[in-house]
């Protein structure tokens, strides 16, 4: 818990609630309902174990801050609490509430536990993947799709791993669940024609194809779009992906919309799976851009515009 004033109000209430959802007490001295709330909202803090911050913040001491919440949700008495999730302010109730209909306010905007013990364990996976600890990384993403089935973020990471680490049997069944999302989850298509790739490459019957096989033919006819596309999913397999990149922009610089923009559609795949984790920085900061993924987005966006 926490007690607001005009100095840290944005620190602690509205970059605080980035990360996790914070619940504004607004309270008086004076007020009796106020005393009969506050201990409820602390003991609930301690019961939901880190799913949302408790801050306070007395009326009489900092109006200001006060009378805006109150004007905002048109409100006229306290004790009144609000939610403030991802530094705006999003719901609030009045009154000194019995614990079950706070339970029932809050479960409609902290994580669930098992979300919370999956994004952990993402956290943790990525600091893992950091340090060349493939086997506890993904130990730790399987957990976290096992705790929480609807972490998209988690079950991406650990599909793409799987497949980094030639794990193809296994991928597939950790992507089964959201073969479904894959038109409308940019990232999951990404995966899913990986995975194409890789099943072209290493067909059932017959040897490994190599990326070699197809130079003949584009050597012929620089325009064979079968046989450049054929090698660029082969380096795809091989996890070759600037040169696989660069077969397909031979193709989008002699024809954009060849084969409904197939050659498009999968350098995009390429830059979404090449894309490294996004870096934790502090506020004001600019997160640092890969410079292999710049270089090839504005390769793509000069092809595509010109």
């Amino acid at each position: 818990m926490i007690d607001i004033t005009l100095e840290n109000f944005q620190s602690e209430l509205v970059e605080g609630s980035t990360p996790i959802p914070v619940l504004l007490d607004i309270w008086a001295e004076w007020c009796g309902p106020c005393k009969q709330l506050g201990p409820v909202l602390e003991k609930l803090e301690v019961e939901y174990a880190g799913r949302f911050r408790l801050a306070k913040l007395d009326a009489d001491a900092v109006p200001q801050i006060s009378a805006q919440l109150s004007q905002m949700f048109g409100v006229r008495s306290i004790p009144f609490c609000v939610m403030f999730k991802d530094g705006q302010p999003v719901d609030g109730f009045v009154g000194a509430l019995p614990a079950e209909k706070i339970r029932e306010f809050l479960d409609k905007h902290v994580p669930a536990a098992a979300e919370l013990e999956a994004a952990e364990e993402e956290d943790a996976a990525l600091q893992a993947m950091a340090e060349g600890d493939i086997e506890g990384a993904l130990e730790k993403l399987e957990h976290a799709v096992a705790t929480d089935p609807a972490n998209d973020d988690a079950r991406f990471d650990f599909v793409k791993l799987l497949l980094q680490e030639g794990r193809t049997d296994e991928a597939k069944v950790a992507f089964e669940p959201v073969i479904a999302k894959t038109a409308a989850v940019r990232r999951f298509d990404a995966l899913q024609r990986w995975m194409s790739a890789i099943d072209f490459a290493a067909p059932p019957v017959g040897e490994l194809r190599q990326a070699a096989e197809f130079d003949s033919k584009i050597a012929t006819n620089k325009r064979d779009f079968e046989a450049r596309f054929g090698r660029a999913q082969v380096l795809m397999a091989e996890q070759r992906w600037t040169e696989a990149m660069d077969e397909l922009l031979d193709i989008l610089m002699r024809d954009k919309t060849w084969s409904e923009e197939l050659a498009r559609k999968t350098y995009i795949a390429i830059l979404e799976l090449i894309e490294p984790p996004k870096v934790k920085v502090a506020d004001g900061q600019i997160p640092p851009v890969d410079p292999t993924v710049a270089t090839y987005r504005r390769r793509l966006s000069s092809v595509i515009l010109s």
